[in-house]
Formats: C-alpha cells, sequence, structure tokens
C-alpha cells in the first residue's frame, strides 16, 4: 500500500495516490465504504437525491441542480466521470470545489479508513459528503458511478431516487440483459420512498424490485407525462400540472423524459423543497452539461457528444436528424475497448458522411484500427480514415470540412476531453 501523503500533498498528489489504494479500480460493494463512512460520522439531516441509469443521468442531476438552485437552495452536486479537472465532481451552490477542500476531506477519509481499503471512486463519494455536510447544503444530489445496488453512493439511503434509463452497458459488472441490468439499477430505491423512473418502457426486474420493497414508484408514462406542444411543453402529473413550459436547452428530445423526472423528484420533495414555477422555469433553460450534443465552434461547427452505448448513439442519431445542415457531418470517434462498438455504429449507420476513427487517450481505449474493422460494416461506403489519437483526428476532419459541413467528436468521456483541451489551448 502507498504511504501517506505528507501534510501540504497537492490534489494531484492525492489523486495518483488514490489511484494505487486498492487493487482495482472498480470493485462493487458497500461493506467498505460503509464502513469508513460510519467511522466518518456522515449522517447527512438534508434531503438526499440519488440519479442512476445508463443514460440521461448528468442531464437529470444538471435539471435538479439548476431548478433547485433558482428556486435559492444551497445545492450539492455530486457526478462523475469528469471531463477535464477532478473539481467538476464536487458542485457546492453552482461551484466546483477548490483543490484544498477536496484535499482536506481526503486527509480526513484517509484518517478514518484505517486498514480499510476504499477505491479511487468510494474515496470521492465519501469526500463529496464531507464538504456538502462542512457547506451546510439544503439538498444533495448524487450520480450512480457504475449500476445502483453495490454503488458506493448507494451507501446513502435516497429520500428520492431516480432511474433515467436501463440499457446495455457494463456489461461486465451488470449482467448481459436488460432485465439482469433493471435490478441493478433498482437498487437505489428505498421501501416507502419515491422511486422515479424515466424509462418509457422500464424492464420488469425494476418494476418487480420496487414493488417487493414496497418502493412508492412513479413511472413516466403511467405517473407523470411529458408532452411536447410546439416550441413548449406540458408536465401532468397527480401531485402538479406544469403548463407551457420552456424547452430545455439541451438539445435533444429524450431530454423531456430526464426533464420530466427531474420534476417528478422535485414533486416528491415538495414538502421539504418548494420549487415554484419561475424557478422551474430557470432550471430549464439554464442547465447545461458538457459533452452533452455540445457545440464548441461554428465554421466549421464542432459537436462533442460523450455518446458510447448503443442507447446514447440511438438518442444521438435522432439528436442529428432533428437538426440536420447544409453539408455533411463528419465523425471523429475513439471509444474504449469494454464498449459494444459494433451497436454503436448500427445506431448511427446512414447519419455519418465520414469517418476519422482514432484511439483516445486512456489505458482502456480500444485501438483506432481495431475500432475501424468494428466500423466497416456500418459505414455505409462512407470513407474511414485512420488516426493515431483524438487531436489528430479532429485535425484531419477540419481539414476536410468544407462550408455548410459540421464535426461531430463522440465515443468517449476522453474523446470529448482531448477536444475540449485542444480547443482550451488553441482558441
Amino acid at each position: 500500500m502507498p504511504p501517506s501523503l505528507p501534510t501540504g500533498s497537492t490534489l494531484a498528489d492525492w489523486l495518483a495516490r488514490l489511484e494505487q489504494l486498492h487493487p482495482s479500480s472498480i470493485e462493487l460493494g458497500l461493506d467498505r465504504v460503509s464502513h469508513v463512512k460510519t467511522a466518518l460520522g456522515l449522517a447527512p439531516a438534508f434531503p438526499l437525491i440519488l440519479v442512476g441509469g445508463t443514460n440521461g443521468k448528468g442531464s437529470t442531476c444538471a435539471y435538479l441542480e439548476a431548478m433547485l438552485g433558482a428556486a435559492g437552495y444551497k445545492t450539492g452536486l455530486y457526478t462523475s466521470p469528469h471531463l477535464l479537472r477532478y473539481n467538476e465532481r464536487v458542485r457546492v451552490a453552482g461551484k466546483d470545489a477548490s483543490d484544498a477542500e477536496l484535499v482536506a476531506a481526503f486527509e480526513r477519509i484517509d484518517a478514518a479508513r484505517a486498514e480499510t481499503s476504499l477505491t479511487y471512486f468510494e474515496f470521492g463519494t465519501l469526500g463529496a459528503m464531507l464538504q456538502f455536510i462542512a457547506a451546510g447544503v439544503d439538498v444533495a444530489i448524487l450520480e450512480v458511478g457504475l449500476g445502483g445496488r453495490l454503488d458506493a453512493v448507494n451507501a446513502f439511503d435516497a429520500d428520492v431516487a431516480v432511474v433515467t434509463s436501463v440499457d446495455l452497458d457494463h456489461m461486465d459488472y451488470l449482467g448481459n440483459t436488460r432485465e439482469q441490468i433493471g435490478f441493478e439499477k433498482a437498487g437505489i430505491y428505498r421501501a416507502a420512498r419515491p422511486a422515479i423512473c424515466s424509462d418509457l418502457n422500464p424492464p420488469a426486474s425494476l418494476l418487480d424490485h420496487a414493488r417487493r420493497i414496497g418502493a412508492d414508484l412513479r413511472c413516466i408514462g403511467q405517473d407523470f407525462l411529458a408532452q411536447r406542444e410546439g416550441d413548449r411543453w406540458t408536465y401532468r402529473s397527480p401531485h402538479a400540472n406544469r403548463h407551457s413550459l420552456p424547452l430545455p436547452a439541451m438539445a435533444g428530445a429524450y431530454q423531456l423524459r430526464n426533464a420530466a423526472g427531474a420534476l417528478a423528484a422535485l414533486d416528491a420533495l415538495q414538502a421539504r423543497l418548494s420549487v415554484s414555477e419561475a424557478a422551474i422555469h430557470a432550471g430549464l433553460v439554464a442547465a447545461q452539461v458538457p459533452g452533452r450534443f455540445q457545440r464548441i465552434a461554428r465554421a466549421p461547427e464542432v459537436i462533442l457528444d460523450v455518446a458510447h452505448n448503443p442507447e446514447a448513439a440511438r438518442a444521438l442519431a435522432a439528436t442529428l436528424r432533428e437538426q440536420p445542415v447544409a453539408g455533411r457531418t463528419l465523425a471523429v470517434v475513439g471509444m474504449l475497448a469494454d464498449k459494444d462498438a459494433a451497436g454503436v455504429f448500427a445506431a448511427l449507420s446512414g447519419e455519418i458522411d465520414a469517418w476519422w476513427v482514432c484511439t483516445p487517450g486512456s489505458p482502456r481505449a480500444r485501438e483506432a484500427d481495431a475500432l475501424a474493422a468494428e466500423l466497416r460494416p456500418h459505414a455505409n461506403g462512407a470513407p474511414i480514415r485512420i488516426e493515431p489519437d483524438v487531436t489528430l483526428a479532429l485535425a484531419a476532419a477540419r481539414s476536410a470540412a468544407r462550408e455548410g459541413d459540421r464535426i461531430l467528436a463522440f465515443g468517449s468521456f476522453y474523446t470529448v476531453a482531448a477536444v475540449l483541451e485542444h480547443a482550451a489551448s488553441h482558441p
């Protein structure tokens, strides 16, 4: 085990150490994190909203943070992964945690854990809660990292739990079917507490588990509805009918489901956290998440999307069709080795006019040659070029772009982060 760090160590020092503390980067289970949580005396008195699901977690968290913040509440938000800086994972009142705050939290956890080994994510989860309690937040929103039932955030009991969607991803850990994965996602639900599901076709395993434990299950399409009406939309539930809502600022028809799930969660907390119509309107148009159909440049237009599984790719394809361009769509793609690349490319078949395939900067990356081989059966004759890294692939796509074209960079958080880093250093 790496030795303890001396006083005055930087956040970078701590993050490097956390990556080495546990034998594996991912080890699902609640025993270790629950033991250290007890040792730290972490018993938050404020409401907790847990948000899980295959896709849509980050957007749902963003809506909750923006609407509750607009209502005047001090929010705590814990998300993962980050794009550019670890500090993005922990936010209080809409501001990223400072290096000093993160280091102080890690020092306390390291002292309290004694001989208990924690993963990088478990350290981060406990650290976020330490900061939320110290800051005196009114409400905390915790995004599930992987699955739900055995994810570190599930060491905390949700006052309201949201499952956004259930699809195939992280199958090495969660199972090979929607039914198996749905059971894992439903593990964040609690008996007699509101359990929100924003998936239009939830697996029976999720519904059965919620009913078996006696959760207050509320499903989109049955217990609450989102209906678009031109450039506005309506939310309906037994608890509130909200008409003429502004469309979310984030692109994609699926964002209405994410926003509706967030509103259902707020309905469930109305007695403790009242949120006005004005705050809801403000939050819907303010909420943004980097890397979700994010435009960062024009002429040519450059769009970033972290879509890395088939469900997200289908949503991305639909958004590309909703927002056509005069010219071509050129794609820069890099993915990790454990992702269903063939499923992603099948979902985007026919939407891309030319491809630049690259290897993102991660030890878990799929090599560009192997990724191109997965792509070829789904490219519909579109040219495929291979580049060694994201930056070179983006430069090649820019060189090939003509007036009216757009460039889509997608496939992984690592791919999107590389583009953002390049953009920051080449304004």
